[in-house]
């Protein structure tokens, strides 16, 4: 008897527990329907209709959570998804994926490629996907960097872009599959991570009709109107609907969260409408000479993307990559105009009793003469 097997939401957080009449399954693998490298996984289960063989769970209901001392047993990662087997638990969904594949590999399509080509050319698309775009994929949803080596989200989006791109280039151009003809382990993969972009993406500006090329996007619909596809579109994006409801973006700096404060000179700086003698510039920060100096040598760095940092109390980790940035080149610039031998001042002025009059965070760097103490 073929067992049935249904998602349930659980506290309208897009997680779901799988519930089977039927017989008992000793392969388990223990995922949420949002997690989109748990859903390639369903993907392969769906596709080979091997959903009376493989049992789907919540860890948060049967095993405790991600972090309980039950889970964390069998996976020390604490990450989904999970397979458990009868010969011991499997980690990464890409192991998982390969096991399934071979263990069910008399049922359903193969989803490994037909030729030599297309193999290698799903072996390339989602090892792509599992180097470059999964592992910053966090700049989409979480709440703060670091994502991967990125500090600021971005320089993140900013590497995702050209990830998409790239994987625009390894999509086959015969279609209608990523790798060719038939579908692949590569679609399994990919396709979860598009609904989490074509979510997420236009929250921080992205147009839509951009953020896949033309051959993904053409894959993406095609994918999606297969019924693996759209089962797994539901699942995938009824748990990012309920992140919606839940105001996950709310705070999140660049979607939620923008910078509304009104512009001041230094962008006019920035722009080169306005003239400035520039010691220092770099993809994050402009260096120049302050007009009315305080000092025979007195600079201004200022970050060159604003960013809600109008003045220092609202730095958040959010900056916490740029603000180290800046008293790096503080030191740099001062080395640069001999006044590092001396010693020389740095002063972050914050709010107008403080002297800030430009309500865009800037660095001074002052020296060449004696300081005294206390200063102000």
């Amino acid at each position: 008897m073929r067992s049935l097997l249904t998602f349930a939401a659980v506290g309208g957080g897009g997680r779901a527990t799988a519930s089977m009449t039927g017989d008992t399954c000793s392969t388990t693998l223990y995922d949420i329907p949002v997690s989109n490298n748990g859903a390639r996984c369903r993907a392969v289960l769906y596709f080979k209709g091997i959903e009376d063989q493989v049992k789907i769970e919540s860890p948060m209901k049967t095993l405790g959570g991600l972090r309980s001392e039950e889970y964390l047993a069998l996976n020390p990662q604490g990450k989904m998804p999970l397979l458990t087997t009868e010969a011991g638990p499997i980690a990464e969904s890409d192991v998982i994926v390969r096991y399934l594949l071979d263990k069910y590999s008399e049922f359903g399509p193969s989803l490994i490629g037909a030729t030599l080509e297309e193999r290698t050319r799903a072996e390339s698309i989602s090892r792509h996907h599992d180097m470059y775009i999964t592992t910053i994929q966090g700049c989409m949803y979480k709440p703060v960097p670091p994502f991967a080596s990125f500090g600021t989200r971005t320089a993140a989006l900013k590497e995702l872009r050209k990830q998409l791109d790239v994987l625009e280039t390894l999509t086959s151009d015969s279609g209608p599959y990523l790798a060719g003809p038939d579908p692949t382990f590569a679609d399994a993969a990919v396709f979860p991570t598009m609904i989490f972009c074509m979510h997420s993406l236009p929250k921080f500006d992205w147009a839509e009709a951009e953020i896949l090329g033309p051959k993904l996007a053409k894959w993406y619909a095609m994918f999606k109107s297969t019924d693996v596809g759209q089962r797994i579109f539901d699942e995938v994006q009824g748990g990012l609907s309920a992140w919606d409801e839940r105001g996950r973006w709310d705070t999140i700096r660049g979607a939620g969260v923008r910078d509304t404060a009104e512009a001041t000179l230094f962008d006019k700086i920035l722009s080169g409408d306005i003239p400035s003698t520039n010691v220092y510039e770099d993809k994050l920060c402009l260096a120049f000479k302050d007009i009315n100096p305080a000092a025979p040598a007195h600079i201004l760095i200022i970050p060159k993307a604003r960013n809600g940092l109008t003045s220092l109390h609202f730095a958040d980790r959010e900056h916490q990559e740029l603000l180290g940035h800046l008293m790096v080149t503080a030191s740099k610039v001062a080395e640069q105009e001999g006044l590092a031998e001396d010693g020389f001042r740095v002063v972050i002025n914050d709010g107008a009793k403080a002297a800030q009059s430009v309500f865009h965070l800037h660095v001074h760097v002052l020296g060449g003469r004696e300081m005294t103490w206390p200063p102000g």
